[in-house]
């Protein structure tokens, strides 16, 4: 693992998949964690298995696609640890799958609000503290779906289209202030979101075999390894864990 002693990280949408792993990657990796997601149930959980383990993290329940949730989070995070060194912008959701035609507007809009919103909430409710402390890493959870368009998922592309054109933007702004705002890639992960487009059987992904999928514990070493200075290789711009490069620099196989 990698060593992240003394930082603070706070992920969102920790209650499962990416964010969880993440989340426990950063515990061993020494950072102090804050887990945030809109079911305290889990995260709760989650910090309570970690901080048993020597490790130290808070749940703090949180709605991304709410500005002053979000910013709550962030204060919460520095009143219990002293400062934020790492954001990862996690939460994100691709339900309901649907062509354009059938498509549910509020449902749609709803996709925005988490995956678009959500990361734009992230970054401004933590880059005020990081510019104060001239330091500091954000990463994106980003997708091969950002450059690509798929069959019924109009919401998801652009979302992710999006979310990269903040990362390149954030970088744009604070990149010469100390600030490293970077993006993940990472391919096809074994979570909740591949059991649900498998369920679609819209567009290739859902076809297929669950056995290519790569395990959430990679991503989260992944974003660890971003948090390092190796990370800015990619500032400004998506990493992709497909790349077979990128995966034996993390360490993995």
């Amino acid at each position: 693992m990698f060593d992240l002693s003394g930082k603070v990280a706070l992920v969102t949408g920790a209650s499962r998949g990416i964010g969880e792993a993440a989340a426990r990657a950063f515990a061993r990796s020494g950072a102090k964690t804050v887990l945030a997601a809109r079911s305290s149930e889990d995260i709760e959980r989650i910090a309570q298995e970690i901080n048993s383990s020597g490790g130290e993290a808070l749940a703090v329940a949180c709605d991304v696609s709410d500005y002053g949730s979000m910013q709550a989070a962030v204060t919460k995070a520095i009143e219990a640890f002293g400062g934020l060194d790492i954001l990862v912008n996690n939460a994100g959701i691709i339900e309901p799958i649907s062509r354009i035609e059938d498509s549910d507007p509020d449902a749609w809009g709803k996709v925005i609000d988490i995956n678009v919103k959500g990361v734009y909430n992230g970054i401004r409710a933590v880059v005020p503290h990081m510019l104060k402390s001239g330091s500091g890493t954000i990463v994106n959870i980003s997708s091969g779906a950002a450059t690509g368009a798929l069959e019924g998922w109009s919401h998801y592309c652009s979302s992710k289209a999006a979310a990269l054109s903040l990362t390149r933007c954030a970088d744009k702004e604070f990149g010469d202030k100390g600030l490293r705002i970077v993006g993940l890639s990472p391919g096809t992960v074994a979570t909740q979101m591949q059991v649900d487009i498998k369920a679609s059987g819209i567009n290739p992904v859902s076809q297929l075999d669950p056995a290519v999928h790569i395990p959430a514990d990679w991503v989260g070493q992944a974003i660890c390894w971003l948090c390092t200075p190796a990370g800015d290789a990619y500032r400004g711009t998506d990493c992709s864990l497909r790349d077979e490069d990128v995966r034996k620099a993390v360490g993995l196989v």
